[in-house]
């Protein structure tokens, strides 16, 4: 389980931003997020700040711009959304180009695209200069119950080997001719789906069985010290702290 598997997200380095232990990173990006979400949507300078906080970390972390970019497409169902509130929403209209649009719809779009966006790149910069195991690990030591953090553990663990299983399968129908092209090949589709399902459900019986031979007991052995320094603490409390900053400056100038 503590084999290393690359992630499309994370992309390695040696930078200041990826040698922080996880559960720095952690509390940091969630301390972020809180402020973030706290800010009222009225104070645009606020938000343009939490931006170019984000961009200075991208640049810490020698991220590409484009590498974010191409990974925020996450959030192309809440653009959606937000999208269609001001021509659905009710209340006080303006015409935009020819288009009448709920004021308070507007309000409401706006809200959820500059924090949703925030949210979103935070998270990315956080996956990509962090491995997704030693991630669970930090949240192990921000205290997340040790249960969630094992089952996360072994979800990342054998999903590639459950995503191979499924290729090959799909290799399998392929081979003798099948194609699935209407409604009338479901059930097909459908049988392989359980077959898929029966064979994770044995293969992590037998995983299972294997670890308690080998004395597990709900817990798994430690073998990364990810202990953090009051320096390091400091470091990732910038993020946040800055954005507190802004978000007080605003409130001062409101």
């Amino acid at each position: 389980m503590s084999a290393g598997h690359g992630h499309r997200l994370h992309r390695p380095g040696d930078t200041l931003v990826h040698r922080l232990p996880p559960q720095c990173k952690l509390a940091a990006v969630i301390a972020f997020a809180l402020t973030v979400v706290a800010t009222p949507r009225e104070w645009f300078a606020a938000f343009g700040a939490y931006a170019l906080l984000l961009a200075g970390v991208a640049l810490a972390a020698r991220i590409p711009p484009g590498f974010v970019l191409r990974r925020m497409a996450v959030e192309i169902p809440f653009v959606l959304f937000a999208v269609a509130i001001p021509f659905i929403g009710t209340g006080e209209r303006v015409a935009v180009a020819g288009l009448s649009l709920s004021v308070p719809g507007l309000w409401a779009a706006w809200n959820i695209l500059a924090k949703a966006t925030l949210g979103v790149a935070a998270s990315i910069l956080l996956a990509a200069t962090t491995e997704p195991r030693l991630m669970l690990l930090g949240a192990q030591r921000l205290r997340l119950p040790p249960l969630l953090v094992q089952i996360a553990m072994f979800m990342l663990r054998y999903m590639d080997v459950v995503a191979g299983e499924m290729r090959r399968m799909r290799v399998a129908r392929e081979s003798r001719g099948f194609a699935a092209r209407d409604v009338r090949h479901l059930p097909v589709v459908a049988r392989s789906a359980g077959a898929l399902f029966i064979r994770s459900y044995e293969r992590g019986e037998r995983v299972h069985l294997a670890m308690l031979s080998r004395g597990y007991t709900g817990s798994m052995p430690v073998v990364v010290d990810l202990a953090a320094s009051a320096r390091q603490w400091l470091v990732a409390a910038m993020l946040p702290g800055a954005a507190l900053v802004a978000l007080l400056g605003n409130w001062g100038m409101a």
